[in-house]
């Protein structure tokens, strides 16, 4: 007998809970002749803003040990081009959640492109990127400060006509108290964990390897610890979580959801196998299927902590 593969998300139901994480898959579009979408859970967008950006300067990616670094800078077209042009291909894929990832530099940006948004047919919920920095708090970012993320999540909830994620840095002190802080705020579900805060120098140049300096560390370096944070915040709060951060096998994917995700966001994994979020979500109904798991939200929160019994004497 098949598992049933279908996860309850904020009121949207995926097919399966794998979903392909925000700035690896470009807007999708580009990911159409490679990964079958109908076998995907569902797929966010490159982070939208209002006006376009063009990113940081070269070099802005750089390999490391079990992961990378980069320092794209947010490179986007714009909600307006987004709307005309990158958002009606992805219409053809009705069972593939299309989930737009949202920024700005103050909570008026973020909510000028979420009423921009909720003008259009074909998505399906909005994650807000609470990593960037708050221009009107000295460059804070939004989600290091559970105040400051409050209040950014109840302007954009006000807004919004569809589900709300908050994506939460892991760049913080306390991960339950910024989720909570979310949860109270009016967030439907929180997705984390973003990139690590990471700097890489040359040392025979005596230079930054990134023109930026610092970048965002992911891939599965950083797993045990998204793991943790997964773990901390699902406690921590009743609404749904997906967990993300160095997934790159269907026993990873558990492994977040045994930690008390609902879904889980592939990322890195992207850019060394194209085809990673459809391998990973028919790894993941493989791996049910031989651990006779009938349904794959079972999985969710089922950690054991009982502790293991003493050896034998």
């Amino acid at each position: 007998m098949k598992p049933d593969m279908r996860v309850q998300l904020c009121g949207l139901e995926l097919v399966n809970p794998v979903i392909a994480a925000s700035g690896t898959f470009g807007y999708g579009v580009e990911f159409e002749d490679i990964v079958t979408f109908r076998r995907i859970g569902g797929m966010v967008t490159k982070g939208i803003s209002r006006e376009p950006m063009a990113g940081n300067r070269a070099p802005r990616l750089i390999e490391t040990a079990a992961g990378m670094i980069n320092a794209i800078g947010l490179q986007n077209v714009g909600v307006e081009r987004f709307l005309a042009g990158k958002l009606p291909p992805l219409r053809r894929y009705p069972t593939c959640a299309v989930i737009v990832n949202v920024f700005g530099y103050q909570p008026e940006d973020y909510v000028a492109v979420i009423a921009r948004l909720n003008q259009a047919e074909g998505i399906a919920a909005y994650e807000l990127n609470a990593s960037c920095p708050n221009t009107r708090h000295g460059g804070l970012s939004f989600g290091s400060d559970p105040a400051m993320l409050a209040e950014l999540v109840n302007a954009a909830k006000k807004e919004a006509t569809r589900p709300l994620i908050v994506k939460l840095s892991p760049n913080v002190t306390s991960i339950p108290a910024v989720a909570k802080a979310a949860e109270d705020a009016g967030a439907d579900a929180l997705s984390l964990v973003n990139t690590f805060v990471a700097l890489s120098i040359d040392v025979e140049t005596r230079r930054p390897r990134l023109a930026n300096v610092t970048g965002g560390l992911s891939g599965p370096a950083i797993k045990p610890i998204a793991v943790r944070m997964v773990w901390e915040a699902a406690k921590a709060v009743k609404i749904p979580v997906i967990g993300m951060g160095g997934i790159t096998t269907a026993e990873d994917a558990v492994e977040f959801l045994l930690a008390g995700a609902t879904a889980v966001q592939v990322g890195t994994a992207s850019y060394a196998d194209p085809r990673a979020t459809e391998r990973l979500a028919r790894d993941l109904e493989q791996w049910c299927a031989r651990h006779h798991v009938q349904q794959v939200g079972s999985l969710s929160g089922a950690l054991d902590l009982t502790p293991p019994s003493p050896p034998a004497k």
